[in-house]
């Protein structure tokens, strides 16, 4: 393992200078460079940070140890598998694909490879940070509502597969149960893409997860409550408080932690951690990813039906 790994985003866009920040900043790593089909995006994003721009793929891989796919959602399988062929590993933000059989081929190819795949639901950073991802209670219901105004960013796909994986991600990360069912209603945009929607998931042991997204607010608004046996714990995300009623000791003051101040900086050091040996696995797996997914194409095929 080389002394600082050579770090790589694919995709210029805003997600990808985000992730180039972080490569430029985070000990034992360095920007190498920043792979685009528009070259002087990719120049624009890895001048600044010390990095090469590219516009051949090969020829960034080349230049690079760890990969970060930043690219529009419907090229992320495309682009990871890309990585994996290459021998790097690979961070992927979510989703790790638009299909569940297109995340199952990034998964396999990691997996004879002996590489890693890590994918960027950051709430898990954020829930870790709190402790609420030890509670040792099974959660009874769970309401997540996450709203915000119109974008151009991530229009290639639905507000589940963009806004409501975080949270279906984090529903299944507190639950030990399989869901089973799920109903919902949304509405499209012009352009033919759910914008708005509201799903109930069902799973086999009574619990039960509500959904709530939209792309056309006039404001941001992200809540989540969550009842267990014991009492209830809310969250405001927006305004970063945290309410808890149950005997288990959470940290209301996880805005001010490390993680809780930057999400992505803890995502992205646990997966070069794990590349590193450092850790036994990212924050989010490829399994875990996969399973987000998967839900959240029920939800959208719901929809659709």
């Amino acid at each position: 393992m080389p002394e600082s790994l050579r770090g790589g985003v694919i995709g210029a866009g805003v997600f990808g200078g985000y992730h180039a920040n972080q490569y430029a900043r985070l000990p034992g790593v360095v920007l190498s460079g920043v792979f685009d089909v528009h070259p002087d995006r990719a120049a624009a994003v890895a001048m600044p940070l010390g990095g090469r721009a590219f516009a051949d793929l090969a020829e960034f891989l080349d230049a690079v140890d760890v990969v970060t796919v930043a690219s529009p959602a419907t090229f992320h399988a495309e682009h990871a598998l890309a990585a994996l062929a290459a021998g790097k590993h690979v961070y992927v933000e979510k989703p790790i694909a638009t299909s569940v059989a297109d995340g199952e081929r990034v998964r396999a190819a990691a997996a004879a490879k002996g590489l890693i795949v890590a994918c960027g639901h950051q709430e898990r950073v954020q829930s870790r940070a709190m402790g609420l991802l030890d509670i040792p209670e099974q959660p009874l219901r769970l309401e997540a509502l996450r709203h915000g105004p119109p974008s151009d960013r991530s229009r290639d796909v639905s507000a589940i597969l963009d806004l409501m994986i975080h949270d279906i991600d984090l529903a299944l990360a507190i639950s030990a149960a399989d869901p089973v069912t799920a109903e919902g209603e949304g509405r499209l945009s012009g352009d033919g893409v759910w914008d708005i929607a509201r799903a109930e998931v069902s799973f086999d042991d009574g619990f039960t997860a509500l959904f709530d997204v939209s792309r056309q607010a006039a404001a941001r608004n992200r809540t989540m409550k969550i009842v267990y046996p014991s009492g209830e714990v809310a969250i405001d995300f927006v305004a970063r408080t945290l309410s808890n009623t149950t005997p288990f000791a959470l940290n209301a003051d996880y805005a001010d932690t490390p993680a809780g101040k930057d999400p992505l900086g803890a995502s992205v050091e646990g997966f070069l951690m794990a590349v590193r040996g450092e850790a036994p696995r990212p924050i989010v797996n490829a399994e875990e990813a996969i399973r987000a997914l998967d839900l959240a194409l029920a939800i959208e095929q719901g929809l659709a039906g």
